[in-house]
């Protein structure tokens, strides 16, 4: 059962990606405006402090949205960490492109997706454990959002769901 109080907050950012094993044009390479939306919730209201009335402040969960999303995707590319010929393009000149593929492996091994610059053309790259499609893009911001937002709201509100937009008529949502 869903507790009364609901809330959303949508960013949006500019990324590029490709599905590697897509069957036909979305293996190329290609971009999207992706628009993303968090939906929290929470059984009562702050009854004090700088959240009082709220489930969660919009500007708490902006802040969080940004810092999970926009910083390492916005004008950037997500790539699959499987997708080594993707990857070999955006390694950087004069370094082994077996030493620099290995140093985000490591990454994201430790910590769910690595974001560099340290490319070809100094672009930002995040490289994800899986293919970038929209499904598991919600699951893994859901992911990263979920214990930002009980922090942030004090352990009052919880993480519902996050839906991308892929496109304007397409979506994924993942959530409890």
């Amino acid at each position: 059962m869903s507790a009364p109080y609901r809330i959303s907050r949508r960013i949006e950012i500019d990324a590029g990606h490709r599905i590697m094993t897509h069957g036909s044009k979305c293996r190329h390479l290609h971009g999207h405006r992706y628009a993303v939306e968090a939906v929290c919730e929470a059984a009562d209201l702050h009854h004090g402090g700088e959240q009082t009335d709220m489930v969660l402040d919009f500007g708490f969960l902006k802040d969080e949205m940004l810092k999970a999303i926009d910083a390492p995707c916005d004008h950037g590319f997500i790539a699959a960490l499987a997708d080594r010929e993707l990857l070999t393009m955006f390694a950087p000149a004069g370094r082994p492109v077996g030493d620099w593929l290995a140093d985000l492996e490591s990454g994201v091994r430790a910590g769910g997706e690595a974001t560099t610059t340290d490319t070809r053309l100094g672009t930002k790259l995040t490289v994800v454990p899986f293919q970038p499609t929209a499904e598991c893009l919600a699951r893994h911001w859901y992911a990263r959002l979920a214990q930002p937002v009980r922090v942030r709201s004090d352990g009052m509100a919880r993480l519902v769901s996050v839906k991308v937009w892929e496109t304007p008529n397409c979506t994924a949502e993942f959530g409890e």
